[in-house]
């Protein structure tokens, strides 16, 4: 097991949260793509995922479906909120997806909401109100954004911007 990895049973446990956290903006999505349903299934399969319902080998294949539905959208609010839904799903393969789907999360609920500058602060602090204390001490195992040179919050689409901006921000959080 790399550093940048959880255990299974670590990955079970953050993938419910991952799948709340997407799940918040996933209307975001569905108000322009109502016929679309990858994000939402992917959500689920992350919910199944948790429930030790579904195998991680299954799951890993399975993973980037969700992210190719972001495609569909035309908003960048509507955007993030699928990719939120796809970081969910790929929990099953790395833990850091869940900061991943919560920052896509984030990312979409300020995005939404430009007449509140604070939706963006908002909702991370509602994701952090929202981990399990299990959930919690597994996140806490991952090295902060930027610092791993592999896996999805080394150099990359994660750490940099402001999705890297969000999970620094979540990853304080963590230890607070």
């Amino acid at each position: 097991m790399g550093a940048h990895s959880l255990s299974e049973h670590d990955r079970r446990i953050v993938a419910g949260w991952a799948a709340d956290c997407a799940e918040r903006v996933l209307p975001l999505f569905e108000a322009e793509v109502p016929d679309e349903g990858r994000p939402r299934d992917a959500i689920a399969r992350a919910r199944a995922f948790s429930r030790g319902e579904l195998g991680a080998a299954e799951e890993i294949r399975r993973r980037f479906i969700a992210g190719r539905a972001a495609h569909a959208a035309d908003s960048a609010a509507a955007v993030a909120a699928a990719r939120a839904a796809a970081q969910a799903s790929g929990v099953a393969h790395m833990g850091a997806h869940a900061l991943g789907a919560a920052a896509y999360a984030a990312r979409a609920a300020g995005l939404a909401a430009p007449e509140r500058p604070d939706a963006l602060d908002d909702e991370i602090r509602w994701q952090l109100e929202h981990l399990t204390p299990e959930a919690k001490s597994a996140l806490l195992q991952l090295p902060a954004v930027g610092e791993d040179s592999g896996g999805p919050l080394g150099p990359g689409l994660l750490a940099s911007g402001e999705l890297g901006a969000i999970i620094r921000r979540l990853q304080e959080g963590l230890v607070r």
